[in-house]
């Protein structure tokens, strides 16, 4: 399984680490960790050196709640780091978390390589259009409602088909605009409740009808920490233990914070399997 980056095939046949790189101040986790360059190449070189495959850049705070903010605030805190990352790391694959096309495009033309949207277009229409014009992979994942809202009281009659309906819809959508690279991720804690999320990735397996990448993201959610009744900074664990369930259904992209315990899952699991042949 391939996806086109820049007329290069990128191999997604063995399962790559995707590490969050948030801009913002308020992300539940990691929120005004990275705020000047210095901290920010540190925390990148780390990245690289634990065994990272995508840097996954964001600048617009996505948890439950958050506060919405401007295109030209998002742009102010994405567009210069980026352009200092493809300066200091010219070969790292740079996928950018927006759901603006406008941040979308500027981006793109600075030389990231995929986006990341939250929203599979909803939000903003012209964002298939932009990606059709850069022909780049598009990651599209499913949201009830959006940041503001989607927490409020999220109702489903079966969140499994219900999901995987509506990332079917998108990829069609995506199709008809000419996007050929296209990654789905079911969007655990993006408008479901804990019962929802874990009834997902108990039937992850059926995401494969999609004939496309499968990207997951649980890296310290609540969805473990409640249930262990713990704090988002000691979910680690929790988090390696839902990953590893993940690629055993067939995840191909882990998007996380901790990069080292990621790759450490793939590489197990990938060893565990390759020795059943």
């Amino acid at each position: 399984m391939n996806i086109n980056i820049r007329g290069e095939l990128y191999d997604l046949s063995s399962s790559k680490v995707m590490g969050i790189l948030n801009l913002t101040p308020d992300s539940f986790y990691d929120g005004g960790k990275y705020n000047n360059v210095d901290d920010i190449s540190n925390q990148i070189s780390k990245m690289v050196e634990d065994g990272l495959d995508i840097l996954d850049i964001g600048g617009y705070s996505s948890r439950p709640g958050a506060k919405n903010i401007s295109s030209d605030e998002e742009k102010s805190r994405v567009l210069p780091v980026l352009k200092h990352i493809k300066k200091k790391f010219p070969q790292l694959v740079i996928s950018i978390d927006t759901f603006r096309s406008e941040i979308a495009e500027a981006c793109l033309s600075e030389g990231a390589d995929i986006i990341n949207d939250i929203s599979s277009g909803i939000i903003d229409k012209e964002m298939m259009k932009t990606i059709s014009k850069f022909n780049c992979p598009y990651i599209m994942m499913h949201m009830l409602g959006n940041p503001q809202n989607m927490q409020d009281s999220p109702k489903y009659k079966d969140v499994v088909i219900e999901v995987i309906k509506f990332l079917s819809q998108r990829i069609k959508i995506a199709r008809d605009f000419g996007i050929v690279d296209l990654i789905t991720d079911p969007g655990f804690g993006f408008g479901k409740t804990t019962e929802n999320n874990f009834e997902i990735l108990n039937n992850l397996e059926k995401f494969k009808i999609l004939d496309v990448p499968l990207l997951t993201g649980f890296s310290r959610k609540s969805m473990i920490y409640k249930t262990l009744n713990t704090t988002s900074k000691n979910a680690l664990n929790g988090t390696s233990s839902l990953n590893t369930i993940a690629l055993t259904k067939g995840a191909k992209i882990l998007r996380v914070h901790d990069v080292k315990e990621a790759k450490e899952c793939i590489i197990l699991y990938e060893k565990t399997i390759s020795s059943l042949f």
